[in-house]
């Protein structure tokens, strides 16, 4: 079955956690609020609970090419729990597997540009702390 499709110039955001509905909702409050329109297009199936990764790049293999997704964000254990929410941005299509966190903060800059092919994934990924996060092209 295919990955969900993002609606137009908006972000797939994938929960693979169920464990809290309130922290689902916190995460949806603050990536709406972290930017003046809609970049997010939000799925919660439990189909999707727990899948890692590699999953999602097997499902994303094994669909037509029309149906097809180049990049997601996951909201997985670490999103729910941390305060930051950080969304696990994961790629899809130029180097599969590739992942790094965004703060919801930063998910709006990150939706925008990623939406309309303005930058790369390997942009923003490349621009990641140390420990995988990223935080803004001056690290802020």
């Amino acid at each position: 079955m295919p990955l969900p499709q993002p609606d137009d110039l908006t972000s797939l955001v994938l929960r693979t956690d169920f464990g809290d509905e309130g922290a689902w909702d916190a995460v949806r409050a603050a990536l709406d609020s972290a930017g003046e329109y809609a970049h997010a297009t939000y799925v919660s199936e439990l189909r999707f609970a727990g899948v890692d990764v590699d999953a999602l790049m097997a499902e994303e293999a094994a669909a037509d090419e029309a149906e097809q997704i180049v990049y997601m964000f996951l909201a997985d254990a670490a999103t729910m729990k941390n305060p930051g929410h950080p969304l696990l941005a994961v790629d899809l299509a130029d180097e599969p597997g590739r992942t790094f966190r965004v703060p919801a903060r930063w998910f709006p800059d990150i939706s925008a540009n990623l939406s309309i092919a303005n930058m790369d994934f390997a942009e923003f990924a490349d621009a990641a702390d140390g420990s995988g996060t990223y935080r803004g092209f001056d690290g802020r």
